[in-house]
């Protein structure tokens, strides 16, 4: 890990909470807002998020699944998601979702008119819109936790009382 925490510190909650405290609540409120906010469906969202992941290369992120209502993407979708150009386990919104967030993140100058047809054809501009705020989101705060050494360590400061609770 890049940053010096303090002994006895949980790494997330001093970086993002204590460090700067003015960007850094605001942040962690924003990421978990992604999470707790979003109308997206799962697959597309979890298509999206683990493509940003992937690309990331941030470890909690890839070990990450979402939940919904008790449910969560089936095991082998992390691989289909490397492979969302030629899986049969994606519809197309899906499969655009994971597009999206690849183009996004590695090219957003290649998001062209014809892809703009296709992803409004399956998309609502306010699910561009929220999808397009999920991206940055994972994004920008996958890198923060990867380049710090952060994400060898990362608990959703939400699980946290969860986990706790569970012992």
């Amino acid at each position: 890990m890049i940053i010096d925490v303090p002994e006895g510190r949980d790494p997330i909650e001093y970086v993002w909470g204590e460090m700067v405290p003015g960007i850094g609540v605001a942040a962690s409120q924003f990421a978990l807002a992604v999470y707790s906010d979003s109308t997206l469906g799962l697959r597309e969202f979890e298509a999206a998020r683990l493509r940003i992941a992937q690309i990331n290369g941030c470890l909690f992120c890839q070990d990450w699944r979402t939940e919904r209502d008790g449910a969560k993407v089936e095991p082998e979708f992390a691989d289909a998601v490397t492979d969302w150009r030629t899986t049969e386990r994606f519809d197309e919104r899906t499969r655009l979702a994971a597009e999206y967030a690849e183009r996004y993140a590695l090219d957003h100058h290649s998001l062209d008119d014809e892809f703009w047809s296709r992803m409004l054809t399956h998309y609502t501009q306010r699910e561009a819109v929220e999808l397009t705020m999920c991206l940055g989101s994972w994004l920008g705060f996958g890198r923060l936790n990867r380049v710090f050494g952060l994400d060898a360590v990362c608990v959703l400061p939400s699980h946290l009382s969860g986990a706790a609770s569970s012992d």
